[in-house]
């Protein structure tokens, strides 16, 4: 019984996020060794599943490694600047691999076993040469022959395919207007069609579980200029990571990278808010805004338990409604993380912040103080020299924000005449 409740509450907490997805496209980038993975079936049903969603699917299949495993030990590819110098005997191995792998992936995605994922499913998959490529050429004396980059990609024709309820499947080959045959890089690939098709997310699915700090730590979300900045010291991530952020630039919303070898991590990724990888994007993951009344069931969620506990005072809906204008809120994917208001005397250039609450799931980050900021420079904005808040539970947090302890005369006249003396509240003030 409580495995069963834990999967109810899990799916209905996903009820947000199917709703979000519905009828978005998503560019994923099957790393090297995707396909040869151990959890490989697994994740061709999680494509499955999320396609039956309503999520339209563009998948990009990396091949760099399976080309050195083709090569004749005694003629293996040389490199140049971390790129492959694709001869005629290299192109024709890539070749040979992209097409493996494509049908490879058909056949799976073509399964209808009962108690799978994919019975019923009756997925359509659809490719074709929608990928212009050139010649990389000659760069510091070095001939790279057939290997190629990306020079157009015909957006019309991907979203013609997902248009008919099916699945993109892209090779990483290129084709010119002279009918040349190019070996084009795959994260190029899914990065460039991303951009053309204009993808909500472009998601890079590779062995490593995302973006490290120097101690180690995974990044779960981050901007592009913290992304760049990081010193990555593997090659392969480091062209993933300028993908993801080359991607967002240009106008893609959101890029992740995660790793194919933890079982359900792309699920993980889009159907929880914390995720499994590194999400990537132009503007912060949790962003500080006006509250408006739709706000006010988020708020109520967030304040009830305090104002239970009596560290906070109680406010009916109705006066929720009327004082929301005052509202401060800290969101993650439409869902309301924090909240905060401030209340200005502005006659006598004074303040109250009041329901500084946060959800207890994300306690503890620095979100109440996110939001205690954004108050402030409102306050200045208003040309309010103090702020000052009223407070049973969380005076030392306060102090610890550079409140210092005042009393009920330095509150506003109309403040002073409200104060609950049963309460026996704090009186703190700082300036502004």
């Amino acid at each position: 019984m409580t495995d069963t409740a834990h999967h109810i509450g899990w799916f209905r907490h996903t009820g947000p996020y199917i709703k979000a997805h519905r009828g978005r496209t998503f560019v994923l980038y099957l790393g090297n060794g995707a396909l040869e993975s151990a959890g490989h079936a697994t994740l061709i049903h999680d494509l499955a599943l999320l396609h039956s969603l309503g999520i339209k699917l563009v998948l990009v299949h990396a091949t760099r490694e399976a080309i050195d495993a083709a090569l004749p030990s005694d003629r293996p590819a040389p490199f140049h600047d971390g790129i492959r110098i694709t001869d005629d005997l290299t192109l024709s191995v890539a070749i040979e691999t992209a097409a493996r792998q494509r049908v490879q992936l058909e056949q799976q995605l073509s399964m209808g076993l009962p108690n799978t994922p994919l019975t019923g499913a009756r997925l359509r998959i659809l490719g074709g040469n929608v990928v212009t490529a050139k010649p990389i050429g000659i760069h510091d004396g070095v001939d790279y022959l057939h290997s190629g980059t990306v020079r157009r990609v015909d957006a019309e024709g991907v979203r013609g395919i997902l248009d008919q309820d099916a699945i993109a499947l892209l090779s990483p080959l290129g084709y010119s207007p002279a009918g040349e045959i190019f070996s084009v890089s795959a994260s190029e690939v899914a990065e460039k069609v991303a951009v053309a098709i204009g993808a909500d997310k472009l998601i890079f699915l590779d062995r490593q579980p995302g973006l490290h700090t120097a101690d180690g730590e995974l990044i779960r979300q981050c901007t592009i200029d913290y992304a760049w900045a990081l010193d990555l010291v593997d090659a392969e991530q480091q062209r993933l990571r300028d993908s993801a952020c080359r991607s967002c630039i240009s106008g893609v919303a959101r890029s992740h990278l995660l790793s194919y070898e933890r079982g359900g991590a792309l699920l993980e990724e889009l159907f929880t808010h914390d995720g499994s990888g590194t999400l990537i994007a132009q503007n912060p993951y949790e962003q500080a805004r006006s509250a408006d009344i739709n706000d006010i069931a988020s708020i109520v969620e967030l304040i009830k338990p305090l104002e239970d506990s009596g560290a906070l005072v109680k406010r009916s809906r109705e006066r929720l409604e009327e004082e929301v204008g005052y509202f401060s809120i800290l969101e993650r994917d439409s869902r309301v993380l924090a909240c905060a208001a401030l209340y200005p005397y502005e006659a006598e250039s004074i303040g109250e912040v009041a329901c500084v609450a946060t959800h207890p799931d994300y306690r503890g980050a620095g979100r109440a103080r996110q939001l205690l900021d954004e108050l402030l420079a409102e306050a200045k904005a208003l040309s309010l020299t103090h702020v000052f808040v009223l407070t049973t539970q969380s005076t030392h947090w306060f102090l610890e924000q550079g409140f210092e302890t005042a009393s009920l005369d330095d509150l506003p006249v109309e403040k002073q005449r409200l104060y609950n003396w049963q309460r026996n509240a704090a009186v703190l003030r700082r300036a502004v």
